[in-house]
C-alpha cells in the first residue's frame, strides 16, 4: 500500500482551529487509491457472501427500513462489522502516520481503537435504507467522558442524493438537555426549541479517498438513499489512553488496539 508523503501527515493549525470550532474536518483526498481499492474488494465481497458479523436494516427500525428480517427487503445489509478481522489492510490503515498523527493532534500522543464501537462498513444501498435522526454517539456509549473522535472514509461519491451525513457544527462543545430529546435519544425535530439549532445543517459531501474526522460528541444524520448505487465507508472510532470504558458496559464488551 502507498501512503501520502511524509508532510501530509498532520493537521495544519488553520485545519486544527476548524475542527475544533466546528466539532469536524474533512481531509480531502487523504486516502491513497491502493487502500480504496482493496477496501472496496472486501466490501464487495462480503455484501454479496452476507460475510462476518452483520447488521440489517431491519434490525434497527429506523424510517424506511423493513418492518423485519422476513419481510420484503428484510436482508438489506446496513453495516459491515468488525472490519478488523475481516482483512489486515484495516489494521494496517489505523497505523499510517497520515491516520495516526492527525488523531494525536486530537486526542494526544496515546492513540486507542475501541473495537466495540463503529469498526465497520457503513453501507447505503439503493432500496431499503432508512434515515438517520439527529445524534451523538457518545449518547449510546460509556468512557470516562465523551471526548472521542470517527473517522469516516469515503469509498465513492457521498452526496445528498444517496444520503451523506449531516451535521450540525459547534455541538460537540454543548449539551443537549433531554427533554429536547426522544427515547431513542434523537434530537426531536418537532420541537419549537429545537427548530434554530436544526437550522444550522450542514450537508458533508464526501469524494472517493476524502476522510472525515468529526467528534463523537457533534450531533450527525443522514437520509435514505435515493440513487442507484450503494454508497460505502469505512468507520472507525477512536479514543485517548486516559478515557477508558466504564467496566461491564458495552463499550468494554470487546478488546481494544493501543496504536501508539
Amino acid at each position: 500500500m502507498t501512503s501520502p508523503a511524509a508532510g501530509d501527515s498532520q493537521f495544519s493549525a488553520s485545519e486544527l482551529a476548524n475542527f475544533n470550532r466546528d466539532g469536524y474536518f474533512i481531509a480531502k483526498g487523504l486516502m491513497p487509491d491502493s487502500y480504496l481499492q482493496r477496501m472496496r474488494q472486501i466490501t464487495e465481497r462480503d455484501l454479496n457472501a452476507h460475510q462476518g458479523d452483520i447488521e440489517y436494516e431491519a434490525q434497527l427500525h429506523y424510517p424506511g427500513a423493513p418492518d423485519s428480517l422476513d419481510s420484503e427487503g428484510g436482508r438489506t445489509i446496513r453495516r459491515l462489522r468488525q472490519a478488523v478481522s475481516r482483512d489486515p489492510v484495516f489494521l494496517q490503515l489505523v497505523r499510517e502516520p497520515f491516520l495516526l498523527q492527525r488523531l494525536q493532534q486530537l486526542l494526544g500522543p496515546h492513540v486507542v481503537m475501541p473495537l466495540a464501537h463503529h469498526n465497520c462498513i457503513m453501507t447505503k444501498q439503493p432500496r431499503y435504507s432508512s434515515d438517520t435522526g439527529w445524534h451523538q454517539d457518545t449518547r449510546y456509549w460509556s468512557f470516562s467522558d465523551g471526548h472521542l473522535i470517527n473517522i469516516w472514509i469515503a469509498l465513492g461519491t457521498e452526496d445528498l442524493h444517496n444520503g451523506c451525513l449531516q451535521v450540525l457544527p459547534g455541538t460537540h462543545t454543548a449539551q443537549a438537555d433531554k427533554d429536547r430529546l426522544d427515547e431513542a435519544l434523537f434530537l426531536r425535530t418537532d420541537l419549537p426549541q429545537n427548530q434554530p439549532l436544526l437550522q444550522t445543517a450542514v450537508p458533508v459531501p464526501l469524494q472517493p479517498g476524502d476522510v472525515l474526522f468529526f467528534h463523537a460528541r457533534c450531533f450527525h444524520a443522514a437520509t435514505r438513499n435515493s440513487s442507484q448505487n450503494t454508497k460505502q465507508s469505512v468507520v472507525f472510532t477512536f479514543r485517548s489512553l486516559d478515557n477508558p470504558p466504564q467496566p461491564g458496559s458495552r463499550s468494554a464488551a470487546l478488546p481494544e488496539l493501543l496504536l501508539s
